[in-house]
């Protein structure tokens, strides 16, 4: 052979399958030469450059060794090689059959390949699941499991029909970048069958908790849809009621965060696991029952609209909302909100003006104030997001951030009831407590109360047993607490609101217009002094002695006096309690988990 002329060898030893050339023939660099079997694999060999064939060197079908000669080539003309060039770049080849239909498939998952189904969400005034999931995930994050499922329900319908309607099996699932961090995303699709949970997409689902359980991932959860699905006829069950999607879900509880979204309506299975999220957010047009429309008319117990069930208003005042939004697109951006700040995310803060602080409470002690004009003034500006706003409204409960730092605020509201826990607004501290402590977040107290509420109204709803929660609740917290009375803090109310006692927090403070009491100090004054002030003649002589012995329990009861007896760490001046907080906050840790105590109620 010359230096111009080249063999091309078998790789192995192998069968002549075919040669796809010609002697005399010219090939272009990449070109298909013959095709070899081994092992029952064919094995393809490409020109190595451009070239002419010179010779074929074997036939086909047969048997050649490791090394053996299969083709000669030599050098192409001039003129070939000239045309070789000009004909580049090849043009580009009709995709393989395997490829094309994979495109089409994914074509199906896409929004465009329903518009008319996507046209009448949109005029509801609500967006697809794919669309908020990508508003919620960062760009190019989101990486989805389990897209070509389809509904198991081949022996009613064909799969073609299948796939082209219920694409994913009416469920988006994946992981994702969620401000950055990795997040497992799951949303029912409710313009697929209703969004209801079918087998595969519990199959999905189940998936996806059992990755956020290993790896520690935050659920998001757009709940949206109608329960469980009876049209599924691919399974030899009866009830499917031993389905894990449930137990698996509330497993995370805890664990990680988990936030659930709810718009439009929301009912059975996909309201049970919404029920099970740490937070839930929800639009004001969204409806939240475990029972829709058609399973209340089942039992029997009458027609109703889908909008009669659990409307959002409802949902918000008996606290199974947690926030109350305006649409989607403001649920997407609450829910990474609140997913920094229930994943601990440091962020440059904005101190308020300290000095505010100083003017808020009224100088009367009687007169009423707004708590959250102190929790505006004390938290980073704009940080805060307050929970069940609508619900047990003698407390507040917030997230906010304080120097960056994601905290739990509990604070008394005196606006309701003067401050007074009544049971609603003891469940609603009791479960915020549960929050911020799985989440490690550390707890603020601001405390204006006059105690439990009592009364023979309040007993009836079983006071006794929810104010109890709250002393549960706070015995098990690993987070450090501290505690700050503004104004008020009376009997065994004011104890609850510092975790148990006001030697339970990691610090107690209080404001200068702080005054304590083992109850209320009217009240105090008219039972311990009961027989001296009936002693005295009704009207000025007995009001004026009242007023007397009422302005020395007040002077007893003073902040300046409760430090001095160390009931209390220390008095501080209110500019100065954003700067006291975060000294004691600094460099603090979580205790160890304890033994969990029984939930009085």
């Amino acid at each position: 052979m010359t230096r111009m002329t080249q063999e091309i060898r078998s790789p192995m030893a192998a069968t002549v399958v075919e040669f796809a050339v010609a002697a005399g023939q010219a090939v272009r660099a990449g070109d298909l030469l013959a095709i070899v079997e081994a092992m029952k694999m064919e094995h393809e060999l490409h020109a190595p450059h451009d070239a002419r064939v010179l010779a074929l060197l074997a036939q086909p079908g047969e048997l050649v060794g490791e090394g053996d000669g299969l083709l000669r080539l030599g050098p192409a003309e001039p003129r070939e090689a000239a045309e070789a060039v000009v004909s580049l770049p090849h043009e580009r080849p009709e995709l393989r059959a395997d490829l094309k239909e994979l495109f089409e498939r994914e074509a199906l998952l896409h929004d465009a390949a329903r518009p008319d189904a996507v046209a009448r969400r949109h005029g509801s005034g609500l967006r697809t699941a794919r669309e908020n999931v990508a508003d919620l995930c960062d760009d190019d994050s989101f990486v989805e499991y389990g897209a070509f499922a389809y509904a198991a329900q081949t022996k009613r319908r064909s799969v073609d029909e299948l796939i082209r309607q219920t694409p994913a099996d009416g469920m988006v699932t994946g992981i994702g970048r969620v401000d950055g961090m990795r997040c497992a995303v799951l949303a029912y699709d409710a313009t697929v069958l209703a969004g209801t949970q079918g087998l595969r997409n519990h199959q999905k689902t189940d998936r996806l908790l059992g990755l956020a359980l290993e790896h520690r991932l935050p659920v998001i959860l757009f709940a949206e849809g109608g329960g469980g699905r009876p049209g599924d006829t691919d399974m030899p069950v009866v009830a499917g009621l031993h389905v894990g999607t449930f137990a698996s879900f509330a497993k995370l509880s805890g664990r990680v965060p988990l936030i659930g979204v709810a718009a439009g309506r929301c009912f059975a299975g996909n309201a049970a696991l919404l029920g099970c999220c740490d937070l839930i957010v929800a639009t004001r047009g969204s409806n939240i029952g475990m029972g829709g429309p058609a399973m209340v008319e089942g039992g029997g117990l009458g027609l109703f609209a889908p909008e009669d069930i659990g409307p959002a208003a409802t949902q918000s005042a008996n606290g199974v909302i947690d926030l109350l939004v305006d649409d989607e697109a403001a649920a997407v951006a609450a829910t990474k909100r609140l997913l920094g700040l229930l994943t601990g995310r440091h962020v440059a803060g904005e101190a308020p003006d300290a000095l505010a602080l100083r003017d808020l409470l009224p100088e009367q002690r009687v007169r009423s104030h707004d708590m959250r004009r102190v929790v505006d003034g004390l938290f980073d500006r704009g940080s805060t997001i307050a929970l069940r706003g609508d619900f047990g409204v003698g407390i507040h409960t917030l997230l906010a951030h304080l120097g960056g730092r994601p905290v739990g605020v509990m604070a008394s509201n005196p606006l309701h009831l003067g401050g007074a826990i009544d049971p609603d607004a003891a469940d609603k501290a009791e479960r915020f407590m549960q929050l911020c402590n799985a989440h490690g977040l550390p707890m603020i107290s601001l405390i204006d109360t006059p105690g439990f509420m009592v009364g023979p109204e309040v007993e009836a709803r079983a006071q006794v047993r929810h104010v109890s929660r709250m002393f549960v609740a706070a015995a098990q917290l690993r987070v450090p607490f501290l505690a700050v009375v503004l104004r008020k803090a009376y009997g065994l109310g004011a104890m609850a609101m510092a975790g148990g006692g006001f030697h339970v927090p990691l610090a107690t403070a209080a404001w200068p217009s702080g005054e304590f009491g083992a109850m209320g100090l009217e009240g105090a004054v008219r039972l311990g002094y009961r027989k001296e002030l009936e002693a005295l003649p009704e009207g000025a002589p007995r009001e004026a002695r009242f007023r007397e012995l009422l302005d020395r329990q007040v002077g007893d009861g003073r902040a300046l006096n409760m430090a001095a007896t160390l009931e209390i760490d220390t008095v501080i001046d209110p500019a100065r309690t954003r700067d006291w907080l975060l000294r004691q906050l600094d460099g603090t840790e979580l205790r160890e988990r304890g033994l969990p105590g029984i939930d009085p109620w």
